[in-house]
């Protein structure tokens, strides 16, 4: 190929606000997954990203913002599911699973017995291709705040994620840095809506955490490396997906797939290498 080709995605209007909100989308997904993985709450957020589905259906059908509506639905089953997790015998992931499932058939239910042409497959997967200057505010908007909270208060959400209850003892209000969380996950999955849609929006707040884990041994490090690769991924995933034909979304999710095995088996290699060397010692 030549130069000329090469630079040809970058001529078109709608692959330049792909590449915009491709950026700005991925440092609050980023930054937010690296919580989600040490706390292990990968499942709250494929909870809540299923469950905003029937808040958007409800927001059209009485006319009111989708954004509302997603963030309300998304709040609903998150403290629905630590409500549920307290006051029953069931475990957490067993009644997020039931919690998002059951709101996700909802959202369908509702979907279907209405007429709209809002595309449910743009909803589900993702129209980065279709974003316009609105929804590229409303990203821009949410992902300044949500990006600025976590990185300001990093240092105490990560001792809530380990120690809840040193971190009480340490004088945090426990109960805001939680819903603060849960706030923060149903907001920037509202955000990421147009670029990879309500199911591959988990593999954002997930993969890129994973993968800094797998990389770095600081968690402060694992911030900075999951940003990193998470833009690069999404702009890599856009750029590629404009050459082979495909949607973006998906194509920035094998993407990070791809990186994650990369980084596992160099994790593997190490650990490895490292069992080699202490047992020369001890011999």
């Amino acid at each position: 190929m030549d130069i000329e080709t090469l630079m040809l995605p970058f001529r078109f209007a709608f692959m330049q606000n792909a590449f915009l909100i491709s950026m700005i989308v991925s440092v609050p997904t980023a930054l937010l997954s690296c919580f989600l993985v040490m706390k292990g709450w990968a499942l709250m957020g494929d909870a809540v990203s299923h469950a905003v589905l029937p808040g958007i259906v409800l927001a059209y059908i009485l006319g009111f913002p989708l954004i509302i509506g997603a963030f309300a639905a998304g709040m609903t089953c998150a403290v629905a599911t630590g409500y549920l997790a307290t006051n029953s015998r069931v475990k957490q992931d067993t009644i997020m699973g039931v919690v998002f499932s059951g709101m996700f058939g909802l959202g369908i239910v509702l979907y279907v017995s209405i007429e709209t042409n809002a595309h449910l497959d743009h909803i589900l997967f993702g129209n980065m291709l279709g974003v316009d200057t609105a929804e590229l505010w409303t990203a821009g908007l949410i992902s300044l705040g949500v990006g600025l909270m976590l990185a300001l208060k990093w240092r105490d959400w990560l001792l809530h994620s380990f120690d809840p209850a040193q971190a009480q003892a340490s004088g945090l209000w426990v109960n805001w840095l939680h819903y603060g969380m849960l706030a923060a996950l149903s907001l920037t999955i509202v955000a990421t809506l147009s670029a990879a849609g309500l199911i591959l929006a988990i593999g954002l707040l997930i993969a890129p955490g994973a993968i800094a884990f797998l990389l770095v041994r600081t968690f402060q490090k694992m911030l900075w490396v999951s940003v990193l690769v998470c833009m690069i991924s999404m702009l890599l995933g856009t750029y590629a997906s404009f050459f082979l034909d495909s949607a973006p979304a998906p194509t920035i999710i094998l993407i990070m797939t791809a990186i994650f095995l990369i980084a596992f088996v160099r994790r593997q290699r190490i650990m490895r290498r490292l069992s080699a060397q202490r047992i020369a010692t001890e011999a």
